[in-house]
């Protein structure tokens, strides 16, 4: 099942995709992608319903970020050995966990601003997981049993924030429109193995990352469990979970994103991702001016 979230910025509404790849609303059935739907039975009820009995959405719609009400915005960093690689940091030991700002979290398709004063804004595909119930101190080989399903992230930063300001990555990582996840949120029985997905994004036509969720370290049970550990996981919260090769700041020179430019991420079976990127100053001045912004 497919499940998305559609309409203005703020108010979406729940929704799904049919068999045909359309959406259809399901606002009469369920308050949001969030919270209590997200638990297994619910989840349960969701897959018995007929999507043709369900009011379609027109084209164009809108789609939000796939999830609401998250809390946890997690992200794990030097999660793919071959990403590690051209870091040249070593494997770690153990996962690398920052926050990324839940107020971050953007729709799939919406623009990415370049924050003020930044010049080193880079991209990252990554496999998200959504949480569906709470955990605390679970098992790697019970985690899933937590999970809600997986969606793409787009895991934006600027790197000069992050690496040359001092303190934690958190400051290159949690700048609005830096999360974008979706378009949809893939439950699991639609994922025959999580460790077999291919991953790319492509920077205005110019393919820039292309790997697999086979080579992350540690794979999702592993930081699923690893995680409720630190901290209590509520249904809505997200983890990130590190991605392959290909980065901006990996490259020789590095190359970061520029105004105009369009981010294109894309996974197996959970969807594509379109972001333009827009300047600081040119955001700013369409919203005072009353313009659209998505």
């Amino acid at each position: 099942m497919k499940l998305i979230r559609h309409g203005a910025q703020g108010t979406e509404k729940p929704g799904l995709v049919d068999r045909d790849g359309g959406y259809r609303d399901l606002s009469a059935i369920v308050r949001d992608i969030a919270g209590p739907a997200l638990a297994k039975d619910s989840l349960d009820r969701l897959r018995m319903i007929d999507p043709e009995s369900l009011p379609r959405l027109p084209a164009g719609t809108r789609l939000g970020p796939c999830v609401g009400g998250t809390r946890n915005f997690i992200a794990i960093g030097l999660n793919f050995a071959d990403h590690a690689a051209e870091t040249g940091a070593p494997i770690p030991s153990e996962p690398i966990i920052f926050n990324k700002a839940p107020s971050c979290i953007s729709g799939p398709n919406d623009p990415v601003i370049i924050p003020k004063g930044a010049a080193k804004v880079d991209w990252e595909v990554e496999l998200a997981v959504v949480i569906g119930a709470r955990a605390s101190y679970v098992h790697a080989n019970e985690a899933l049993d937590y999970v809600a399903g997986v969606c793409i992230c787009n895991d934006v930063s600027e790197r000069e924030f992050q690496m040359e300001r001092g303190g934690t990555w958190t400051k290159g990582k949690g700048c609005p429109t830096f999360g974008p996840i979706g378009p949809w949120l893939v439950t699991l029985d639609e994922i025959p193995d999580l460790k077999d997905l291919r991953m790319s994004l492509d920077v205005s036509g110019q393919r820039m990352q292309a790997g697999s969720t086979e080579t992350m370290i540690f794979d999702v049970p592993q930081l699923v469990a690893y995680t409720s550990h630190f901290m209590m996981l509520e249904p809505g919260d997200i983890i990130t979970t590190g991605t392959p090769p290909g980065v901006g700041l990996g490259m020789k020179p590095p190359r970061y994103l520029k105004p105009g430019e369009e981010m294109v991420v894309r996974i197996d079976r959970l969807g594509e991702q379109r972001q333009t990127v827009v300047a600081f100053d040119d955001w700013t001045a369409k919203v005072a001016a009353g313009e659209p912004t998505h």
